[in-house]
């Protein structure tokens, strides 16, 4: 990789800079569109998904996701055996910034009742009240896996999403964990804890 070139000169004194390559290229993969959808999720060699060794980092992004049921958490889990389980052992951290539409004032804080430690439950992307199911109201944002399919490390995730909640509060969520298995994931699941996905996107891409 080039290095910057400042030409024996300060920063705002440069002239030139190198370039900055070969850090790695984004490849679209696969969009899930849902439409009352109980679960959405990507398979290994199903529908075209790749969740393999292809890649060593896998990148999530979810778009306007819209829950059917008030107040709904969207949440997600991991297989080793192409969906037939979702019940990857996890451990993880949560927390959460928010400020409500009427002013009120902003809070940062651990939420400590959506972090996991040695479960095989689904992990939540949302804290507090949950995902409005108003019109207007939905999730966007992202999560990162990494080397999945390695089978001598555990497998890490780093996620973030923002939503517009039902008690109308602008809520972002910080998520950080591991699957504890040393088995490949080829499959990942969506889903709310009550209710289908009413609407939204999501896309898959694999980052060499």
């Amino acid at each position: 990789m080039s290095i910057v070139k400042l030409n024996n000169q300060g920063v705002k004194n440069a002239t030139a800079f190198g370039s900055i390559s070969s850090l790695g290229s984004m490849t679209f993969i696969k969009k899930l569109t849902a439409s009352a959808s109980s679960t959405l999720s990507f398979v290994d060699g199903a529908d075209s998904v790749v969740l393999d060794d292809t890649y060593k980092e896998y990148f999530i992004t979810f778009n306007n996701i819209h829950p059917a049921t008030d107040g709904a958490f969207f949440k997600f889990n991991l297989s080793t055996d192409t969906g037939s389980n979702y019940n990857v052992t996890k451990t993880s951290t949560m927390f959460n910034t928010q400020h409500g539409e009427n002013g009120s004032s902003g809070v940062l804080g651990y939420e400590a009742g959506y972090d996991l430690a040695q479960s095989t439950d689904d992990q939540p992307l949302v804290a507090g009240g949950g995902i409005g199911n108003g019109s207007d109201e939905s999730l966007s944002g992202y999560l990162h896996l990494f080397n999945p399919s390695s089978t001598t490390f555990v497998k890490h995730f780093i996620g973030s999403t923002n939503m517009y909640n039902n008690y109308d509060y602008c809520m972002t969520q910080y998520l950080a964990g591991y699957g504890n298995t040393t088995s490949a994931i080829d499959a990942i699941i969506f889903r709310f804890n009550s209710g289908n996905i009413d609407a939204g996107d999501i896309c898959l891409y694999g980052i060499a």
